[in-house]
C-alpha cells in the first residue's frame, strides 16, 4: 500500500449554530477541524490507508487541538510544522440544505516552509495538493509549487483538488484560475467540484467542461455533483455515476471524503497509474468514493463524519 502525501491548509472551522446561512446574524460557534488536505488525510487514515499531513499550525491551543485530532485519526504529522503565527480559523456558516460559507482569517497556514527531505519519500507514492489557500503567495505558495516539481521528477501519483473559495478571491478569479492550470495540466487526477469545472474550463456545459481540461493536460478527471453523483472522465470515456440517497445535514468535506476514498482505493494498487487506463476499475472505485462523500454528509462536521471501509462496504 502506498503512502497518501496531503499538502496544504490545518485550520479550524467555527460552525455557525441555530441559524442559517446568514454569519451576521450568528452568536453561537462550534469549534471544529477543518482545512480540505488535512479532511483528505483523515478520510484515506480511517479507511485504513497510509496518509502523512504536510502543513503549518500555530504554536497556540487551537493548533495543539488539530494536531490532536489529526494523530487521533492515525494520520502521521511529522511533516507538520508549528508558527509563531496564530492559527488560521474560518468561519462557517450551513443553509437548510446542508451548503455552507465560509469567511477566512489566514495565519499559520501560510507559514508552511519547504523541506526538501520530504522529496525522497514522495517516490512510489501519493501526492495530494488541495490549493484552497495554497496559491495565495508567501511561504506556503512556494512549498506547495515545489513539493509539486518535487513530485513530477519523483514519478509520483498526483492528485489536486482546487478547493475554490469565493470569499479568498473576490474580483480576482482570473488569477486564480491562471495560477491552477499547471497542477490541472500535470496531475494525473483532478477533482473538481461543478463550479470548479466551469470557472476552469470556462464551459457551462460539463463535457465541453471536461473536454478542455483533458486538452490542458488533465488525465482523470472526476467532478463532484452533490446529490446526482459524480461525472468521471477520460481522453475517451465520460460516465456519470449516481450516489445513494440521503438526507444531508451537513456537506462540509463530502468532496473530501470522496477523494480521500478513491485515492485510498488507487494506493492499494501495484501501479497507481494503471486506474488512468483501467475505466471500468475507475467506476467501481468511484461508487465507493461517491458512497464515503454520502455518508459523511448525514453528520456535523467533516473528520467526524468521515467513514470506516465497513461503513462503505455496507452501503454498496
Amino acid at each position: 500500500m502506498k503512502s497518501i502525501y496531503c499538502i496544504g491548509e490545518l485550520l479550524i472551522d467555527f460552525v455557525a449554530e441555530k441559524q442559517g446561512s446568514d454569519l451576521s446574524k450568528a452568536d453561537e460557534f462550534t469549534k471544529k477541524a477543518g482545512g480540505a488536505p488535512a479532511n483528505v488525510a483523515c478520510a484515506v487514515a480511517k479507511l485504513g490507508g497510509r496518509s502523512k499531513f504536510v502543513g503549518c499550525v500555530g504554536d497556540d491551543p487551537f493548533g495543539t487541538f488539530l494536531l490532536d485530532v489529526l494523530q487521533n485519526n492515525n494520520v502521521d504529522i511529522s511533516l507538520t510544522q508549528r508558527s509563531k503565527h496564530f492559527t488560521t480559523l474560518a468561519f462557517v456558516s450551513l443553509a437548510e440544505n446542508g451548503e455552507r460559507d465560509f469567511v477566512f482569517s489566514r495565519g499559520a497556514d501560510k507559514r508552511l516552509k519547504y523541506q526538501s527531505g520530504i522529496k525522497k519519500g514522495f517516490k512510489g507514492n501519493m501526492i495530494h495538493l488541495g490549493a484552497a489557500t495554497a496559491l495565495l503567495g508567501g511561504d506556503l505558495e512556494e512549498a506547495y509549487g515545489r513539493y509539486f516539481f518535487d513530485a513530477l521528477t519523483q514519478n509520483s501519483f498526483i492528485s489536486f483538488d482546487p478547493n475554490f473559495r469565493g470569499d479568498l478571491w473576490k474580483n480576482e478569479e482570473k488569477i486564480f484560475i491562471k495560477k491552477c492550470m499547471p497542477f490541472v495540466e500535470k496531475s494525473h487526477l483532478c477533482k473538481f467540484s461543478l463550479e470548479e469545472a466551469q470557472l476552469l474550463s470556462g464551459e457551462k456545459d460539463l463535457e465541453k467542461a471536461c473536454d478542455h481540461l483533458h486538452k490542458v493536460g488533465a488525465q482523470i478527471i472526476t467532478i463532484t455533483l452533490g446529490g446526482e453523483g459524480t461525472l468521471v472522465s477520460t481522453a475517451t470515456k465520460k460516465t456519470t455515476i449516481p450516489s445513494i440517497t440521503i438526507e444531508p445535514l451537513d456537506t462540509t468535506g463530502a468532496g473530501d471524503a470522496f477523494i480521500g476514498c478513491l485515492l485510498y482505493q488507487i494506493s492499494t494498487l501495484n501501479n497507481a497509474l494503471e486506474i488512468i487506463d483501467d475505466h471500468q476499475l475507475l467506476i467501481e472505485m468511484v461508487k465507493k468514493a461517491n458512497i464515503a462523500g454520502a455518508i459523511t454528509t448525514t453528520n456535523y462536521g467533516a473528520i467526524p463524519s468521515l467513514p470506516t471501509l465497513e461503513e462503505v462496504q455496507a452501503h454498496l
